[in-house]
């Protein structure tokens, strides 16, 4: 139970801390729910792992540093891939009028 808590938490703070890194380069503001940050975080934390493992540097002394740059590296990248395609969904159904949006 406490294992699916920390990965929770930690995709939490890896989305978050890729969400402000791509804000702060100049992606603008991403307007996406915080479930997909937190998924987005998730998923930057598995793959960050796969590649300092392929490296050899998942563990290390100390604090594993590059393993977590990777992470939070991959993260940033998936927010600057999926951002624009969730704000274009969104735009597209609002503009339709389908079920997502009520319009009068």
């Amino acid at each position: 139970m406490f294992q699916i808590l920390w990965i929770v938490l930690a995709g939490l703070v890896i989305g978050l801390l890729a969400r402000f890194i791509a804000r702060a380069v100049g992606r603008g503001r991403e307007d996406i729910p915080l479930w997909l940050t937190v998924a987005i975080g998730i998923v930057g934390a598995l793959v960050g792992n796969v590649i300092a493992s392929a490296i050899g540097v998942r563990n290390t002394a100390g604090i594993d540093w590059i393993r977590h740059i990777l992470q939070v590296g991959v993260a940033v990248a998936l927010v600057a891939l999926v951002a624009p395609l969730w704000m274009n969904r969104h735009r597209t159904h609002s503009d339709r009028g389908d079920r997502f949006t009520m319009h009068r």
